[in-house]
């Protein structure tokens, strides 16, 4: 059995023609986070570095989470940069050996969809021959000839209404991509990346997502999962339903609709699947009503079924559009 490092560095090209150097060691987790990241004193470049490695380390096969992982980097890139992003992801697979290379690693690549594990491209030109570059390169398993492994990742998005007093009100999608995960591999909750949110709001997805995962019974300890925002700042949690409609949706347990699926709800209870009322009914109904196309299923709690505005089904009727109203989640 091979020894695994205990550190791995890789170097990437600036846009300056400078390079940086990421450095990745490993110690015992000892029941410190399996992630910790600095950038040369830029707190938001250090958890910009955490979002890649958790969304990257979604496509992995297997996940060892008794270590910790701390990288670094020995300066700080522009801020509009991203073409450090896979030369982070290679050092955290190196000292996990996760991924083996020969001699020094020279890695440039950028990603929009890293819990896919593709890569869309690099930005620095006249790169040496022996350099790993993103688009060259196009997914992450191609690194070891193995198949994409955004093949296995299945992902479906939801959307919910937004409300902030008429001036910015709209639809937001949630997207939830999940991996299949050996059994015992990690806790629930520290299988869940939200990449978007701050600590708080990233508790509150975990724990609606492992509630409603009980309600399943089945479902727990089977996947490892991602699910950004398409507007990550937004207050109350009338997004909950949405979120596990698009996580039933990825993981097979919802019948796909011809359109969306737009929910407003949130629960005390997910474990129990029930599904229960939050604020704004009147100014939701209004936005849902102006924006629903033909094939959404709009879903809300059974709990509004008296405050709804005056012809609004007969509304979404008429736009080729669908209304559940849901007490508990199952096969709507």
């Amino acid at each position: 059995m091979n020894q695994l490092p205990d550190s791995a560095e890789v170097r990437s090209i600036l846009a300056d023609g400078t390079s940086v150097t990421i450095t990745a060691t490993r110690r015992a987790r000892a029941g410190r986070a399996d992630v910790k990241c600095s950038a040369a004193g830029e707190p938001s470049l250090a958890e910009r570095m955490r979002q890649v490695l958790r969304m990257a380390r979604l496509t992995e096969a297997r996940f060892d989470s008794r270590d910790q992982v701390v990288l670094s980097m020995d300066r700080a890139p522009g801020r509009t940069e991203r073409d450090w992003e896979l030369a982070v992801v290679l050092a955290d697979r190196l000292v996990r050996g996760v991924w083996q290379a020969r001699g020094e690693v020279l890695a440039n690549g950028w990603s929009r969809q890293w819990q896919l594990g593709r890569l869309d491209g690099h930005d620095v030109a006249g790169a040496p021959a022996n350099a790993i570059l993103g688009g060259a390169l196009g997914h992450l398993g191609a690194l070891a000839g193995q198949p994409d492994p955004g093949a296995s990742v299945g992902t479906a998005r939801a959307w919910f209404a937004l409300h902030s007093g008429g001036i910015n009100d709209s639809l937001c999608w949630v997207e939830v991509s999940v991996f299949p995960s050996a059994p015992g591999q990690s806790e629930e909750e520290d299988s869940i990346a939200v990449p978007d949110l701050d600590l708080t709001g990233q508790l509150a997805v975990r724990q609606a997502l492992v509630g409603s995962r009980h309600f399943d019974g089945r479902a727990l300890g089977r996947w490892r999962t991602a699910v950004r925002f398409g507007q990550p700042r937004f207050q109350g949690n009338s997004y909950e339903l949405a979120l596990v409609m698009a996580d039933r949706l990825a993981r097979g347990r919802e019948l796909v609709p011809r359109g969306r699926i737009i929910a407003s709800g949130a629960s005390s209870a997910w474990h129990a699947g029930r599904v229960e009322t939050v604020e704004g009914c009147a100014a939701k109904c209004a936005l849902i009503a102006q924006q629903a196309l033909a094939g959404d299923r709009v879903l809300l709690p059974r709990q509004w079924e008296a405050d709804l505005p005056p012809g609004f089904e007969a509304a979404l009727r008429e736009q080729g559009a669908s209304l559940a109203l849901v007490e508990r989640i199952g096969i709507i």
